[in-house]
């Protein structure tokens, strides 16, 4: 689970790291008013939404009046963020947080997350702040530090030392001390609140040597949310596509990607080898969909529905192996589904497991032209053939 930026500040103040004044606004007039209550100018305008590049894609504005407050706001709000993460429709604009400006010295980058090759938290440090660390790891790896966490022990004095005085030049003492109190906070962070991701970037050294929180990001294990009851009260709905939300309110486990090929499959395994089998086959898939293994006639029809429902979609490919999901339950619902929304595209089908012959059957004798492929391979290569084709007409 994401939390906006404004709510991962509000925890990391009550753990101790310093951040910037401030506080959300959901109009221009409520902006004012928040920035009439900040030091500035500067001010900055920063969207929330749940999404990295915000500044790339127009939704960080440093200001210098109450008007350039306004005729920010009202350019980000109620507007699509369109960044590397959200895509080509991005992602409405609800809230903004207003802040009041800082004096930057120098930009690092700090960041918890789960080492899971090592089965150990792992602190990720750098001294290039401010921009993808992914771009910096590629291209400068030796700026990027790691110290794993021994959960034992814990984080430990010696590791902050270590990350802080690989910077050059060295900040004062202070600012020093600081810093390893930063890492020391947001280690507790991390691990108080299950978190999978606990990162600042950047994480600012200011002109007068106070290191402070610039950004925030937190993403929360889903699996502890049960034990983590003041975070899930944090969930905002808005920021989940439409179609994972409904996926979400039928128990199904759907994530939107970017392909135009629609699957789905029963079981998560076979869901992420259906995936892998439509690239080779030089397709690109448009969603994971996984209906579980005990999926209902209605559950495949909500599933049908809800691959429906993107207009990206050109094909869909169904692979089921019926073990606990029966074959016919499941061609019944793909019927159920196509007489109740339409099918506008092709669709193929993969079958194989209990009742498999009375699952094809009812798919062949129905009105439908379905496509039912004997195996895998030849499933991903009808479905890649389909769309070549639709582009070529």
């Amino acid at each position: 689970m994401k939390l906006h930026e404004y709510q991962a500040k509000e925890i990391f103040r009550r753990f101790g790291v310093p951040v910037p004044d401030g506080s959300v606004a959901t109009s221009a007039d409520e902006a004012c008013m928040t920035a009439e209550t900040l030091n500035g100018p500067p001010w900055v305008i920063k969207a929330q939404v749940h999404a990295g590049g915000r500044g790339k894609g127009g939704g960080v504005r440093v200001v210098d009046s109450h008007d350039e407050v306004k005729t920010a706001t009202e350019a980000i709000l109620g507007q699509p963020l369109i960044t590397k993460q959200t895509g080509s429709e991005g992602r409405k604009v609800h809230k903004v947080l207003v802040e009041q400006g800082v004096k930057i010295d120098q930009e690092l980058y700090l960041a918890m997350a789960m080492d899971r090759d090592a089965a150990r938290p792992v602190m990720i440090f750098s001294q290039s702040g401010g921009v993808d660390i992914e771009e910096v790891a590629e291209r400068s790896p030796e700026l990027v530090l790691r110290e794993s966490v021994d959960l034992e022990t814990g984080w430990m004095p010696y590791q902050g030392r270590s990350l802080a005085y690989s910077l050059d030049p060295l900040p004062v003492p202070e600012t020093l001390k600081n810093l390893m109190s930063v890492m020391d906070r947001l280690y507790k962070v991390f691990m108080s609140l299950d978190c999978s991701l606990a990162e600042i970037n950047p994480l600012v050294i200011t002109k007068d040597g106070k290191v402070m929180a610039l950004d925030a990001k937190i993403d929360v294990d889903d699996n502890a949310l049960f034990r983590q009851k003041e975070i899930s009260a944090l969930y905002d709905p808005m920021e989940k596509d439409p179609l994972e939300r409904e996926a979400e309110r039928n128990n199904i486990n759907y994530i939107r990607l970017d392909g135009n090929i629609g699957a789905m499959v029963n079981g998560a395994g076979l869901a992420m080898a259906t995936m892998d089998v439509i690239k080779m086959a030089g397709g690109e898939p448009a969603n994971f969909l996984d209906v579980g293994g005990g999926a209902s006639e209605e559950m495949i029809t909500k599933g049908f529905e809800i691959i429906l429902g993107d207009e990206k979609v050109k094909a869909i490919l169904i692979n089921i192996f019926g073990g606990i999901l029966r074959c016919d339950v499941l061609a019944r619902g793909v019927l159920a589904a196509a007489e109740k929304v339409g099918v506008r595209v092709p669709v193929i089908i993969r079958l194989e497991g209990t009742n498999v012959e009375e699952g094809r059957k009812i798919l062949e004798e129905s009105n439908l032209e379905f496509m039912v492929a004997g195996d895998m391979a030849e499933a991903a290569d009808l479905v890649t053939r389909q769309i070549s084709q639709r582009i070529q007409s």
